[in-house]
């Protein structure tokens, strides 16, 4: 309940429009259902929907890697809410994160400073510019690390506590 109260109604239908008018003008392989997914803290937009297979959401991210499908609709959405109060990154393989200013993946942040720890490290793969893990990738209180699978995490890890 605590975006619709933060942003309010009238925010949030905005921008539910906006991208369902911005989805039905792209023509992709395929669609699937669930464009838009309303979770707690965020709306969660995907081209594709989030319904779609494995195979699907695979064949997806290769094509979004080649025509820039998510940075595109990200640009357009940066034009249309400029001065809203709102961020949107490009997360996973399918989908858009878009939530108010200030409610990323820092928000632990705090949490975990009045907690004591001394080093926090922190491992994504959406570290770029514009990607969900950017912002805490690169804050001063993490000591990040850009990865590409599981296998690269669990590499780096041995590296740093283990040898």
């Amino acid at each position: 309940d605590a975006l619709p109260i933060y942003l309010g109604e009238d925010l949030i239908q905005n921008l539910i429009n906006f991208c369902l008018s911005y989805i039905a003008k792209i023509k992709l392989p395929k669609k699937r259902g669930t464009f838009i997914e309303f979770r707690t803290g965020m709306l969660n937009i995907s081209p594709i929907g989030r319904s779609c297979s494995q195979e699907e959401r695979i064949e997806f991210y290769e094509l979004d890697k080649v025509e820039g499908i998510r940075e595109k609709f990200v640009d357009e959405l940066r034009k249309e809410f400029a001065g809203k109060g709102l961020t949107f990154s490009i997360g996973g393989q399918i989908s858009i994160d878009v939530f108010p200013d200030g409610w990323d993946k820092r928000y632990c942040l705090g949490i975990l400073a009045k907690e004591g720890y001394k080093s926090i490290y922190f491992f994504g793969d959406k570290t770029m510019p514009g990607g969900n893990d950017y912002e805490i990738y690169t804050d001063s209180r993490t000591v990040g690390y850009s990865v590409t699978s599981p296998e690269d995490t669990k590499r780096i890890c041995e590296e740093l506590f283990f040898t």
